[in-house]
């Protein structure tokens, strides 16, 4: 009977054009694996191990994660729609992510400490008590994200567009920003800021 509940593991392998689509993957672990455009949406992956790979130009657009495990992955080029990272594995979490859409996501109450963001689209993104300590936002657009009870010590804005933020409810030691973008900090006072003069 054990060797129903017993995990596969896949190592150093490449995995090209497959369709996970509203599939179920279960008991399998993926080590220092490559995925280049495969689509994942509507897919469960829950509680299957990701470690040490890499996702380029693949879909996760509403990819069920519960207790998934993602540990120094990378996303690139994916389009990460609607994807709750809340429910990660806690103990396997920590990522990088180029130039992708990670929109209506949330990563509610995760630790995201220094977590690169380059070049993506983060928008209606859910931050709610995250920390992102040291955190770089790289040229990202976070129109509509959520940022209240989130660590953000130390996080890097300097890039980043579209942002509002409110240092009152956020702890915020260090935090860059440039001058052109600290509107994002005033946003809730309504004002009219003239860039000419």
């Amino acid at each position: 009977m054990s060797e129903l509940n017993e995990t596969t593991t896949h190592e150093d392998k490449i995995f090209t054009d497959v369709d996970y689509v509203e599939k179920q993957l279960k008991n399998r672990e993926f080590v220092k694996c490559e995925f280049i455009n495969c689509d994942f949406s509507k897919s469960n992956l829950s509680n299957n191990d990701f470690v040490d790979c890499i996702f380029k130009q693949c879909n996760f657009s509403l990819t069920v994660v519960s207790g998934t495990g993602f540990r120094d992955v990378t996303f690139s080029g994916c389009k990460i729609l609607g994807v709750d990272f809340s429910k990660c594995n806690k103990f396997l979490f920590s990522f990088t992510f180029d130039y992708s859409h990670i929109d209506y996501s949330t990563f509610y109450g995760t630790k995201l400490r220094k977590t690169r963001f380059t070049e993506c689209t983060l928008k209606e993104t859910d931050f709610e008590a995250a920390d992102l300590t040291s955190s770089i936002f790289h040229n990202c657009d976070l129109s509509g994200s959520t940022f209240a009870r989130t660590i953000l010590d130390k996080t890097d804005f300097r890039t980043a567009r579209n942002f509002s933020l409110d240092p009152g409810v956020n702890t915020m030691k260090q935090t860059k920003f440039s001058a052109s973008n600290l509107a994002g900090l005033l946003y809730k006072y309504n004002l009219d800021i003239d860039y000419d003069h």
